[in-house]
Parts: structure tokens; C-alpha cells; sequence
């Protein structure tokens, strides 16, 4: 087996990696829409479409997982070869974990299609979904690209999605306050805004780990979290 052979083996294998990872997250990205667009518009069976899309997102990742584990047993890469090879795994993680919060937005839809839409909270929640997926179709740019500083921008935009979270927290409190019949979709929207949240999370570490395969350094500065919610309290005359 000649060198050049060699050579065009791994980097074919290499392709592989990258390209389940781009097919995963252009499933992933498909999954936001749809499930945004099911709550948006009450729409259950689009809703259901996406949880039973979910099972399609785990087949993936387990081929990144098994194609991983045949190139570190045959090739051996080394240096930037070998971390993308080693991030791959944990960003196919992270893209599971995006997906399966899509699939929890999906599965409230049939709750919230039986209540009152409750003020702006879902174009709210429609516009965190757009913010994640243009980090997500950028975070994945950056994978293709190799590009640290497209990447490093990804990780700083998620504090935007979570200064949204604070800001419909609030909201919602404040409805579930005044009005007690708001409490079943407010609860619901709630754990959603939480699922969008943390999908922003997830993509800002796929970013994270973007830099250290191009870079070969971790990001020793803590990303800037403004998700305040954990640690919110609202007194009952706030609502007055």
C-alpha cells in the first residue's frame, strides 16, 4: 500500500466524520423549524413529525461514533487530524442534545394547542429559535471551515438568547400571577423557553470545541451567561 494511498484513505475517512456531522446538523436545524413552526401555529401533526424525527438525529450520531472509533483504531492521526477526529464525537453530542429539546417543544404543542395563546411569548420563543439557528447554520460554517473566530462569535452571540430567557421569564410569572387560568400554557411555555435556552448553550459549546480542534487550546475565559432565571425572585404585588 503506497503512502499517497494512504493519505487519500484517511482524508476519505476524515470526510465521512464531517459530512455526518453536517447531515446531522442540517437535521437538527430542520427540527427547530418545524417545531417552532408547530407551536406557532398549534399544529399537532407537524409536532409529531418532529418527535418521530428525533429517532433519525440518534441513528447519526451513532455512525460519528462508530466512524471515530474505526479511524483512531487504523490511522492513528495526530495534531489537528486528531482533534477533529476527537471533537467530533462531542459535537455530535451536543447536536443529539438540540434535537431532543426540539422534540420537547414538539411534544407540548398538543397541550398548548388546547389553551389561549398567551400575549407575544410565542413570537417570543420564535425568535429565540431564529437567534440558535443562525448560530447553529454558523457554528457549522466555522466546523466546515476550520474557522476559530466565526466560531469564537458563536459562543459570545449566545448571551442574547439568554437575556430573551430572563425577559420572558418575567413575563410569564407576571401572567401566571395575575390570572390563574394562565398557569397550565404558562408552565409549558416556560420549559420550552428553558429548552430554547439551552439549546443555545449546546451550540455555543459545539463553538467551543470548533476552537480547540483548529486552535489546539481551550477556551480558559467562561463564556458570559446572562440567564438569570435560576435566581429570579418575584414578589406577588410585582405583578401590580
Amino acid at each position: 500500500m503506497t503512502q499517497d494511498h494512504i493519505v487519500k484513505s484517511f482524508d476519505e475517512d476524515l470526510n465521512q466524520i464531517e459530512s455526518l456531522i453536517k447531515k446531522m446538523g442540517g437535521h437538527v436545524e430542520a427540527q427547530i423549524t418545524d417545531a417552532v413552526t408547530a407551536l406557532s401555529r398549534r399544529d399537532v401533526e407537524l409536532g409529531s413529525k418532529v418527535i418521530a424525527g428525533d429517532a433519525q438525529i440518534d441513528v447519526l450520531e451513532a455512525e460519528v461514533d462508530s466512524a471515530v472509533v474505526r479511524i483512531l483504531a487504523l490511522r492513528q492521526p495526530k495534531a489537528q487530524d486528531l482533534r477533529a477526529v476527537v471533537v467530533a464525537p462531542k459535537i455530535a453530542s451536543n447536536l443529539e442534545r438540540v434535537g431532543d429539546y426540539a422534540k420537547n417543544i414538539a411534544k407540548r404543542t398538543s397541550v398548548l394547542a388546547q389553551t389561549k395563546p398567551v400575549g407575544s411569548a410565542t413570537r417570543t420563543i420564535g425568535r429565540m429559535c431564529e437567534i440558535v439557528q443562525q448560530m447553529m447554520k454558523s457554528v457549522l460554517d466555522a466546523y466546515v471551515a476550520r474557522d476559530q473566530a466565526a466560531a469564537d462569535d458563536v459562543r459570545l452571540r449566545d448571551e442574547e438568547v439568554d437575556q430573551m430567557h430572563n425577559t420572558l421569564f418575567r413575563e410569564l410569572l407576571t401572567y401566571m400571577m395575575e390570572d390563574p387560568r394562565a398557569i397550565t400554557p404558562c408552565m409549558h411555555l416556560l420549559f420550552i423557553a428553558k429548552n430554547v435556552e439551552r439549546m443555545g448553550d449546546h451550540t455555543a459549546s459545539i463553538a467551543e470545541q470548533v476552537h480547540y480542534m483548529v486552535t489546539g487550546d481551550f477556551i480558559d475565559v467562561e463564556r458570559p451567561k446572562s440567564d438569570t432565571t435560576s435566581t429570579t425572585l418575584i414578589e406577588p404585588n410585582a405583578a401590580e
